[in-house]
C-alpha cells in the first residue's frame, strides 16, 4: 500500500515539524515539507500528531494455554486501537516457552494471527518454577530476552548462572522482582495506610526493591543486560539510579497505574488489584521524578487479562491484574502532559523511542528507509474511557470512566492500517 500522511506534525529527533510522510512496501520513503500525491493513497491528518508506533515491553496475551482470559488476536488488536505497533509477550502460557519445542505454539499463533508485531520472551527457569535453567540458548535467536514474569527468581545462584548465560547469548534478563520470604500471606494491596485502616495483609515494598538490590550486585559481577520490570518503590527508583550512574546495564519499565495512582486511590474492586500493587503518595512521585529524570526508561501496561469472575472477588478475592492497552496513552497524557507534570517528549521517549534502543528493536525514528510502524495520535478528542467498549477480552482497568482529552487516530504496522479512528470519512481517500 502506498500512503502519503500529509498536513501533520512529525515526531522527528525530539521535536515536531510540520512534514509530509509517503509510505511505501511497508516502508517510509520520504520525509519532507510537501510531497506529490499522485500514486499515493492520501491521508489528511489535521494537525495531529504523527510519531513512532508505541511499544510495550510487557503485556501477557495468554495465548496459548489461557485464551479464554485474551488470545493473541484479542490482544494485538487492542494493542493497534492503544497506538502500539509492536509488544513483547511474557511467558506465563501453556506450555511455558521454556524450549524451542515449547515457544513454537506460540510462534505459529503470532505468524497466524497477529495484527502488530510480538516478540515473545523465553523463560528463565524450567516451568517458570526456579528450579533449574529453561534451554536459554535454543530459545536466545526467537526471543527478545527471558523473564520468570509473575515470579521473582528466588535462588541467587540461580539468578547468577542465569546472568552470565544470558550475558553469552546477547540477551537481557527481564526480572519481576519479588523476595516471596518478604510477603505476607494473603496480602491483596501496597503495605500502607489503605491496608491498616481497613485491616488487609500488606505487600512490603522491601518484597520488591531487595531484590533489585540483590541482583543489580549480580549485575556487577556479571556485566549482564538487566531491565527490571514494573518497578513501583521509591527505593527500586533509587537504585536504578545509581546503578545507571555507576555505568551498569541496568534499566526500568513502570506502568500507567504506577504514575497515576496511589493507595489513597483505592477501591475494593478487583480492577484495583494486581502485581506489584499501587503503593503510596511517595512512590508515586519518586516514579514520576524517575521518569523525568531518565531513571525510568519506559511506561509498560503489563496488560494482563483476566476473565470477568476472575476479577470479581474485590480486593481479597481477585486474580492480579489489570488491561491497560488501550487506555495508556489517553490517560497519561491527560494527567501528565496537558498538567504540566512532564514535557510530551519525555512520554513519547518512554513509549517509542526507549524500547527500541533497549531491545533493540526496529524502528523509532520516522525517516526514509525505516519500517513504517507509525502511529496518529488526535490530542483534541475529549472522551470518557469506556472498557466495555475495549477490543481486549479483559476489562479490568482502574481507569474505566476517567475523562480523558486525547486519543490514538491511526496505527500503521508495517504501513498497513490496523487501526483508525479519523471519525471524518473525507480523511481517508483510499
Amino acid at each position: 500500500m502506498n500512503l502519503l500522511l500529509t498536513g501533520g506534525t512529525v515526531f522527528l529527533d525530539g521535536r515536531f515539524e510540520n512534514l509530509d510522510v509517503a509510505v511505501s512496501d511497508g516502508r517510509i520513503v520520504s520525509v519532507s515539507p510537501s510531497s506529490p500525491k499522485e500514486g499515493f493513497s492520501v491521508i489528511e491528518l489535521h494537525n495531529r500528531c504523527l510519531v513512532p508506533g508505541f511499544v510495550d515491553v510487557h503485556v501477557h496475551l495468554r495465548e496459548p494455554g489461557f485464551s479464554y482470559k485474551e488470545t493473541i488476536a484479542s490482544g494485538t488488536a487492542a494493542a493497534a486501537a492503544g497506538g502500539y505497533t509492536a509488544v513483547c509477550a511474557m511467558p506465563n502460557l501453556k506450555p511455558v516457552p521454556d524450549c524451542p519445542e515449547n515457544l513454537q505454539p506460540q510462534l505459529k499463533a503470532i505468524e497466524r494471527t497477529a495484527c502488530v508485531r510480538v516478540y515473545p520472551y523465553g523463560a528463565v527457569t524450567r516451568g517458570e518454577q526456579g528450579g533449574a535453567l529453561s534451554d536459554m540458548a535454543g530459545l536466545a535467536p526467537r526471543v527478545v530476552g527471558f523473564s520468570d514474569d509473575g515470579r521473582g527468581v528466588q535462588s541467587e545462584a540461580m539468578m547468577r548462572d542465569a546472568m552470565v548465560l544470558a550475558r553469552k547469548l546477547d540477551r537481557p534478563i527481564v526480572a519481576h522482582c519479588e523476595d516471596e520470604s518478604l510477603l505476607a500471606k494473603g496480602w491483596c494491596v501496597h503495605d500502607g495506610a489503605f491496608a491498616h485502616a481497613r485491616g488487609l495483609p500488606g505487600n512490603d515494598p522491601a518484597s520488591e526493591w531487595r531484590q533489585v538490590e540483590r541482583d543489580i550486585q549480580l549485575v556487577r559481577e556479571t556485566g549482564c543486560r538487566y531491565h527490571v520490570c514494573h518497578i513501583s518503590t521509591k527505593e527500586s527508583v533509587a537504585l536504578v539510579r545509581a546503578a545507571k550512574a555507576e555505568g551498569l546495564p541496568v534499566t526500568c519499565e513502570t506502568g500507567p497505574h504506577y504514575l497515576l495512582l496511589c493507595d489513597e486511590d483505592l477501591l475494593d474492586e478487583g480492577r484495583f488489584r494486581m502485581n506489584p500493587p499501587i503503593r503510596s503518595t511517595a512512590d508515586r512521585d519518586a516514579l514520576v521524578e524517575g521518569l523525568l529524570d531518565g531513571t525510568v526508561d519506559c511506561v509498560a501496561t503489563d496488560h494482563a487479562p483476566h476473565s470477568a469472575e476472575e476479577k470479581a472477588g474485590g480486593l481479597r478475592g481477585s486474580l492480579n491484574g489489570i488491561v491497560g492497552l488501550e487506555c495508556a496513552f489517553p490517560v497519561l497524557y491527560t494527567n501528565l502532559v496537558e498538567t504540566g507534570v512532564i514535557p510530551f517528549e519525555t512520554l513519547l521517549n518512554a513509549l517509542c523511542v526507549n524500547p527500541r534502543r533497549i531491545f533493540g528493536l526496529p524502528g523509532g525514528t520516522i525517516e526514509a528507509g525505516q519500517i513504517a510502524d507509525l502511529t496518529v495520535l488526535d490530542l483534541n478528542r475529549p472522551h470518557v474511557i469506556d472498557s466495555g467498549a475495549f477490543r481486549s477480552l479483559g476489562r479490568s482497568t482502574p481507569f474505566d470512566g476517567w475523562g480523558v482529552s486525547a486519543a490514538v487516530a491511526l496505527t500503521l504496522c508495517g504501513g498497513e492500517i490496523v487501526y483508525h479512528d479519523l471519525q471524518n470519512p473525507e480523511e481517508v481517500t483510499l
